[in-house]
């Protein structure tokens, strides 16, 4: 019998200050009716000095692990997709292993953006269909606060920190509409890199490190690219838009969600959001926004799920589950 990757368990984590629209606009040239007509984001949790990539990222996993009744010796790879990483090297991925007592396998750090958990996700799912790992936590923990310019404001209110962690755990299916990963669609053009980016790195000193947007440039490509993905996730398992019980997307905009729901024809109330309390946590956003469904019972086992992001690079991808 066929391997597939179950999605056993969820967990997010939240950095315990919350900042309100009202709040920036003391410092920000900029006022909460501003941002909420434009984005739909009332407030985001801003990360304490402590708070880093590797500490948030490691509060999600164990909360995932709890809800699969698991254990570090479970698992037996990590795979941490972050646009903000604690250090250039050792990996997030492995401070991670380190803090919950995984002795055994592998870790390592993904960069792809807003699209860093749909690419993990993708990546854990081919290793658990090849034979490579039978337990694997993907995560994405992101401190975005560190990196905005907040003389910018059409970046700076539009982001906020967290974390979000899945555990997948490797099952033999005899049946097409067992629980698990269906399919994952990861996709690339570097060509538009330029329109949103951090300026500088760890290789370039002289640059400021800022994220950098062309805000209506990323619309334009979010809205394609994105439904692009979704058709090609659902033509790829032969099912319709009328088969998708919930939608999980990247929280950036509300008009982009609101958009893709109506390219799906699925209510409100059966897409996910968040961005009005968490703003965009890139990474973190789409395990976030799970986990919080997952919790409070909306999102039930025998759900079919569509997750999909856009980030920087330009990167997107979609991802069919069935929980």
């Amino acid at each position: 019998m066929p391997i597939r990757s179950v999605l056993a368990g969820c967990g997010g984590y939240l950095p315990d200050r919350i900042v309100s629209n009202d709040e920036l606009s003391r410092t920000v040239e900029t006022s909460d009716a501003w941002i909420q007509e434009r984005t739909g984001i009332r407030q985001r949790h801003f990360a304490a000095p402590h708070e880093t990539s590797a500490f948030m990222g490691t509060a999600a996993a164990r909360t995932a692990l709890a809800d699969a009744g698991a254990t570090a010796a479970d698992v037996d790879a990590i795979i941490l997709a972050t646009s903000t990483p604690d250090q250039a090297f050792p990996a997030t991925a492995l401070r991670v292993q380190a803090a919950l007592g995984v002795t055994r396998g592998f870790g390592f750090d993904l960069s792809a953006a807003c699209a860093g958990f749909i690419y993990a996700l993708s990546i854990a799912d081919g290793m658990i269909r090849n034979g490579q790992a039978t337990g694997v936590l993907v995560i994405g923990s992101e401190v975005y606060s560190r990196i905005l310019n907040w003389k910018d404001r059409g970046t700076c209110v539009l982001f906020g920190d967290g974390a979000g962690a899945v555990f997948l755990r490797a099952a033999k299916v005899s049946d097409p509409d067992t629980r698990g990963i269906l399919s994952t669609h990861i996709h690339a053009q570097g060509t538009l890199g330029d329109i949103l980016y951090v300026d500088g790195a760890v290789g370039q000193p002289d640059k400021p490190g800022h994220l950098v947007m062309n805000g209506r440039e990323v619309f334009r490509h979010a809205v394609t690219r994105l439904a692009e993905a979704v058709e090609e996730a659902l033509a790829a398992n032969g099912l319709t838009h009328a088969d998708v019980d919930w939608l999980v997307p990247h929280q950036a905009n509300s008009r982009i969600i609101n958009a893709m729901g109506k390219k799906l024809h699925l209510p409100p109330e059966r897409v996910v959001i968040t961005v009005d309390r968490h703003a965009n946590t890139s990474a973190a956003s789409v395990p976030l926004a799970l986990a919080e469904a997952r919790t409070d019972g909306r999102i039930r086992n025998g759900d079919l799920v569509l997750l999909e992001a856009l980030g920087g690079g330009l990167t997107w991808g979609s991802a069919l589950v069935r929980l």
